[in-house]
């Protein structure tokens, strides 16, 4: 393939190319305070040693450098780090002993920073559970390990538990000793198939409405030791009707990241706060956007934030549960690892056709910090796969 110093030529799945101009970088402002009017985490990935066996089925091997860095890169922005959740290859390569390391390093780090962070807690150290009681007595291991290494927890969803219960009553019975042992105020997360094919039925129901009304039961119960929930089914009308439901005083993070801009906003009676792994990707203009939410300027807010959704869309698509690619993809674009390399080899999980339209839409929203380096290490990537001009 052909480039200039100004144009990069990305590949299309037809075969074709198409020429896309490098856009100069925006001087985005740094927002090292939390905000004012929305509490917000971004979930982030982990970087792959680029010396370790990172095959399938083997030990994470992390470099631990570049990781905890991009996490300083978004406390800078203002975001909170959502850690060893999905976006971390949670059930997808970071195995236990990784998710300990990761959150004790990085816990450390947002003390330093002054920013919060909150780390997933589940039931992924057990291999074989086979009753309600091994799966409660996992997620109290894994609890009780978050809350000692100085995190918040989020009680993840556990596909243990989905494979066990065999009904609403199940989940309430595991859910209900887990809350009565938190040390804090914890955040529960529903994550939906669309991330993880195994949680399908969650709650006890594959009727959405349903699985909502034992959710809801739990989180009324145990209002008192519920900081927020998490909820990524990418439906804003569920997430609208779901937080006007809620207790007050328990928040509603949106995982949505289809719908992330309107579920903010709000609707000028409820709002969303914000737990997203889009966030990861888009930290300085989403910093840009909710910094002008908290001066209550509502256009600039619209501006910025629309201008991360196509990206966004892009790195969620189907099959979804393979955006973490797209965001290690863009973390090396821009310059913030070595390498482009992933835990359990996922890196292959998305197509260099994908990956360039990362690129394009990220260069779109100005979000390339060096577009040189990018387009020479999105070359790299073309030549080794063979797509060539």
């Amino acid at each position: 393939m052909t480039a200039t110093r100004d144009t990069v030529a990305l590949p299309r799945a037809d075969g074709s190319w198409q020429g896309v101009e490098l856009r100069a970088p925006r001087a985005w402002p740094e927002h090292p305070a939390p905000y004012r009017s929305r509490a917000v985490f971004a979930a982030a990935h982990v970087v792959a040693d680029p010396y370790g066996d990172n095959v399938p089925g083997a030990p994470a091997a992390i470099d631990w450098e570049s990781t905890l860095a991009f996490r300083r890169h978004l406390f800078r922005f203002g975001m909170g780090v959502a850690e060893a959740m999905d976006t971390a290859q949670r059930n997808m390569g970071l195995d236990w002993p990784a998710v300990v390391e990761l959150v004790t390093r990085s816990a450390e780090q947002a003390h330093e920073a002054g920013a919060r962070i909150a780390s997933g807690a589940g039931t992924d150290h057990r291999s074989v559970l086979r009753t309600l009681g091994e799966v409660t007595d996992a997620y109290l291991e894994q609890v009780a390990a978050i809350e000692g290494a100085g995190s918040q927890v989020i009680v993840m969803a556990s596909r243990q538990l989905a494979a066990v219960a065999r009904s609403p009553e199940d989940y309430l019975t595991v859910y209900d000793v887990v809350l009565r042992q938190v040390g804090g105020p914890v955040i529960l997360h529903w994550l939906g198939e669309a991330f993880d094919p195994q949680l399908a039925g969650y709650w006890g129901s594959s009727d959405v409405d349903a699985a909502t009304a034992t959710f809801v039961q739990l989180v009324t119960d145990h209002a008192d030791r519920i900081d927020g929930v998490k909820v990524s089914l990418l439906s804003a009308d569920h997430e609208v009707a779901l937080r006007s439901a809620l207790p007050e005083g328990v928040r509603l993070y949106t995982g949505d990241d289809f719908h992330y801009p309107e579920l903010i906003r709000g609707d000028g009676t409820h709002h969303s706060d914000a737990l997203l792994g889009a966030f990861a990707a888009v930290a300085p203009a989403a910093s840009a956007a909710l910094s002008a939410l908290d001066d209550g300027d509502l256009a600039t807010y619209d501006a910025e934030m629309a201008s991360t959704l196509a990206l966004s869309r892009h790195l969620f698509s189907n099959p979804t549960y393979y955006y973490k690619t797209g965001i290690a993809f863009l973390a090396w674009l821009s310059g913030h690892q070595p390498g482009f390399s992933m835990v359990s080899g996922l890196q292959s999980a998305r197509s260099v056709v994908h990956l360039a339209e990362v690129f394009a839409l990220a260069n779109e929203a100005r979000l390339l910090p060096d577009p040189d380096l990018a387009a020479y290490r999105l070359n790299l990537l073309l030549e080794t796969a063979g797509a060539r001009r």
